[in-house]
């Protein structure tokens, strides 16, 4: 709340109707600005915290394309990055070589549809502890590739 009102009784009132803050005029500007960043914070909006996506051990940070396995960064190629952001931002839906091929590479670019299996091998090797037992990269035998969550 900003208000007027410096009572300690409005206070109360003011926290006891939801307020999360409550700010008597005049104020600083920069008090101000300094509660609302405090605000965010604790709310886990802030403008500070990047846009991640964190399935299991694997996050990605979407604005900086970067990946992290265990809170370390890991070194992608931009298709690698490119093919783990989409499969994460749809885990559980398992995707044919052929519309990974046409989701990740765009329509104009066809190229061996076993570069699909290339791209997937090195994506385990990177990112799971095991990548003959994948966890999280998962084929679907005769049909395709899925994130599991």
């Amino acid at each position: 709340l900003l208000t007027a009102k410096a009572d300690d009784m409005d206070k109360l009132m003011g926290f006891d109707y939801g307020a999360d803050d409550y700010l008597t005029k005049p104020f600083n500007i920069l008090e101000l600005k300094a509660r609302i960043r405090a605000l965010l914070r604790r709310s886990g909006k802030g403008a500070e915290r990047s846009n991640t996506l964190t399935i299991g051990g694997i996050s990605l940070d979407l604005d900086a394309r970067n990946a992290f396995k265990g809170g370390e960064i890991v070194d992608l190629t931009a298709r690698e990055y490119d093919m783990i952001e989409f499969l994460m931002k749809n885990p559980n839906k398992v995707y044919s070589r052929e519309a990974l091929l046409d989701s990740i590479w765009s329509n104009d670019y066809r190229s061996d549809i076993r570069t699909v299996d290339v791209h997937i091998r090195r994506l385990r090797e990177k990112l799971e502890e095991d990548p003959a037992q994948p966890q999280y990269i998962m084929t679907k035998w005769g049909v395709g590739y899925y994130f599991r969550k």
